[in-house]
């Protein structure tokens, strides 16, 4: 999950840049107020979008000094493995983060292609799992299984964004022969041309999912820079893009940055200034290269890629999760006129050792916040590596996902002819690729550049936030997107502040009953057929309090039939393996209510689907509070809707669950008659959770009406 950069020397003629400015926008805006809207093609997926915030990256944000003040921000969720679909310890499934999307409220789901047969064939880091000549493989086993869960239609009013196959088109430009950074796997990839046609059938497979949009990758300015290697590349992209059925037409855009450090901007100099008669195109640090920021190779590669026949309303988007270069260090004026070289390192904000050092890097900091159409022809500022990934391991690890050690990750490394046999600049103790560095993330924090206000440090020597007194703006489109009798689901849009908005307050009646990071909060433990009143208030770092939202007025839904009694189910996970030949869980049911419910008309739902194998079932009580003897289980089959095919319904003996009252823990088990295995992880009922929290799919039945979850 890193970029590489390639420094080519010589004279090459200047493309010009497009330099006219449009008004920025954030990027966590109103949505739509229809379906239609939001299932609308449209020009740039960003403009109106709520972006999903990904919780399996947030919790680890929040948990770090100072992170409290980003994890609500939005990322790119990566598929770097054909585990990673399926889901793997600690991240959720492609599906689960799909359906969690859904449940944020959010209309934009932003997600990396990232697996290509040979990949990253310049690095060790983040090779893959999948041989050179494994096509057919990325095909069937990786492409196909997204393809068809990014097609549901549960999906269809997401605007799926994906960036496709970061670190590949690139390296058949640069390093598939004849320059000091070439190795044999590059050019191994170039002559197969699995790269082309793996990217080519991913456009292809996934641009004909119409609420899909296609971002290729396309380097950064310290590796495609030059005309020797932006030409070529516009024309490699062109070959990809029309290779396995593709067409231009699959290519929404393409992306500059993704996992790398290059500086959005460079404000204190530009390649047309001289010093003492010698431009800044020929110091050392740029080399001869036309451009020194990402903000101007990306709109003068975006006119060079329409000049090669794409479309000419293609957008690019740059990666700023980590391009701050703030803290102490930035400079604010450029260098002494002493040469030229000291003009370029006394002013760059960019203070990597090299432009082709891209791992982990010491002194970087947090980039722009994700921001739409903030530049001419610039669809979006996008973190598309999450800060706190590792991009890979200081020294070997063994791993099952295919990563190796390179040496470019490794501090005491003395260089290679990628980056002009310089030290790498590499952090210390950094783990596997993708996998969480806390040092990295606290450093990424103190060095941000906007500053992060409530980091706890004063990053970029900037306001500290103890004089912050300006509020954030009232939220703003507060909605109910989901109800039970026991519970309401709130989304709203986001707030806006001068420094960060950090969470959000939920008041019921005017009683404040819970916080969110994020735009969306569930309200449960309520009583059926009954009307609540709902506000929200935003809050930033310093202590700003917003006014409130519009109120919302949500009358949950009537209950089964037995009185006033409000029922929910909890959930827990006591399978340690999604793919094992057991269904392993534990449930308990809570009276939330004011009164007695008769557990006779009571039954609750566990939905699942068997795959292949037997279509008959043995279930098992191993244990439960209120005694085995006094459940009966049984299995049924429920249609063909994805990941929930067949269901376990527990129904329950005589007797009633007092009000306040829970079952207690009751742990249940299922299998196939031929104990066959199964695979939960696109079970519709499935988590991943191993201590009891509410489950909003899975289903309580009261009187044969639904009173809690959401069916499938």
């Amino acid at each position: 999950m890193s970029t590489r950069g390639t420094i080519k020397q010589g004279l090459r003629r200047r493309l010009a840049a497009a330099s006219a400015l449009a008004m920025g926008a954030a990027l966590a805006v109103a949505i739509p107020t229809t379906a239609d809207a939001a299932a609308a093609r449209v020009d740039n997926p960003y403009v109106g979008a709520k972006a999903y915030v990904n919780p399996d990256w947030s919790a680890k944000a929040a948990a770090e000094p100072g992170g409290a003040a980003i994890a609500d921000t939005p990322a790119f969720v990566w598929m770097d493995r054909i585990a990673a679909i399926g889901g793997t310890p600690g991240a959720m499934s492609l599906r689960e983060h799909l359906d969690t999307a859904l449940d944020q409220g959010a209309n934009l789901f932003q997600v990396v292609i990232y697996d290509l047969p040979g990949r990253d064939c310049a690095a060790l880091a983040s090779n893959g799992e999948l041989g050179p000549t494994e096509l057919d493989r990325y095909k069937s086993e990786y492409i196909d299984p997204i393809s068809e869960i990014l097609a549901d239609p549960a999906y269809a009013d997401l605007r799926i964004v994906t960036i496709i196959e970061p670190d590949s088109l690139p390296n058949l430009v640069t390093n598939a022969g004849g320059t000091a950074g070439s190795t044999d796997a590059c050019a191994t990839m170039k002559a197969n041309g699995n790269y082309e046609k793996g990217v080519g059938y991913a456009l292809h497979t996934l641009g004909a999912i119409p609420n899909v949009y296609n971002y290729v990758d396309a380097a950064h300015h310290g590796w495609l820079g030059w005309d020797s290697n932006m030409v070529p590349a516009g024309v490699e992209f062109k070959k990809a893009a029309t290779s396995e059925g593709a067409t231009v037409d699959d290519v929404s855009g393409f992306i500059v940055n993704t996992a790398n450090y290059s500086a959005l901007k460079e404000p204190n100099f530009k390649v047309t200034d001289s010093v003492n008669g010698t431009t800044v195109r020929q110091s050392k640090w740029v080399d001869w290269n036309y451009y020194v920021d990402e903000l101007s190779f990306a709109q003068a590669l975006r006119t060079q890629l329409v000049g090669q026949g794409f479309n000419s309303d293609i957008g690019m988007l740059i990666d700023t999760a980590r391009n701050g270069w703030g803290g102490a260090d930035r400079p604010t004026s450029a260098g002494p006129l002493t040469s030229v070289d000291d003009y370029v390192n006394g002013g760059r904000v960019d203070r990597r050792i090299h432009a082709g050092n891209w791992c982990n890097q010491s002194g970087a900091g947090i980039g722009e916040r994700p921001t739409t159409a903030p530049e001419a022809g610039i669809d979006a500022y996008v973190w598309a590596k999450p800060p706190g990934e590792s991009d890979g391991s200081s020294q070997p690890e063994d791993n099952d996902e295919g990563k190796g050690f390179d040496r470019m990750c490794d501090p005491t490394y003395e260089g290679n002819g990628r980056n002009g046999n310089s030290m790498t600049g590499a952090l210390p103790n950094s783990p596997v690729a993708g996998h969480w560095f806390s040092a990295q993330f606290q450093e990424l924090v103190r060095n941000a550049y906007p500053p992060i206000d409530g980091s706890g440090e004063n990053p970029g020597g900037g306001d500290d936030g103890d004089d912050d007194t300006q509020a954030p703006t009232a939220p703003t489109g507060l909605t109910s997107t989901a109800k039970t009798s026991g519970s309401v689901s709130l989304s709203w849009s986001a707030s806006s502040d001068d420094t960060a908005v950090t969470g959000y307050d939920v008041y019921r009646d005017g009683t404040k009953v819970g916080s969110a990071t994020g735009t969306s909060y569930t309200d449960s433990g309520l009583s059926a057929s009954t009307a609540y009143s709902y506000t929200v208030k935003a809050k930033d770092a310093a202590g700003n309090v917003s006014a409130a939202s519009s109120a919302l007025s949500v009358t949950t839904s009537a209950g089964g039939g037995t009185g006033t009694g409000a029922l929910k189910v909890q959930y827990k996970n006591n399978d340690s393996s999604a793919t094992d030949n057991q269904i392993r869980f534990g449930l308990q049911l809570v009276n939330t209510g004011s009164t007695a419910v008769d557990l006779s008309t009571v039954k609750l739902r566990y939905w699942f689907t068997p795959e292949s194998g037997s279509s008959t079932f043995g279930t098992a009580c191993d244990y439960a509070v209120i005694g085995c003897g006094n459940l009966s289980l049984s299995v049924k089959s429920d249609g063909s809707a994805a990941g929930a095919s067949h269901y376990l319904e527990v129904s329950f003996g005589s007797g009633s669950l007092a009000a306040g009252a829970s079952t207690g823990e009751m742990q249940l088990r299922l299998n196939k008659s031929d104990w066959s295995n199964f695979n939960e992880a696109d079970d519709y009922s499935h988590g991943t959770g191993t201590s009891f929290a509410d489950a909003s799919k899975v289903g309580v039945y009261t009187a044969g009406a639904l009173s809690w979850g959401t069916a499938p």
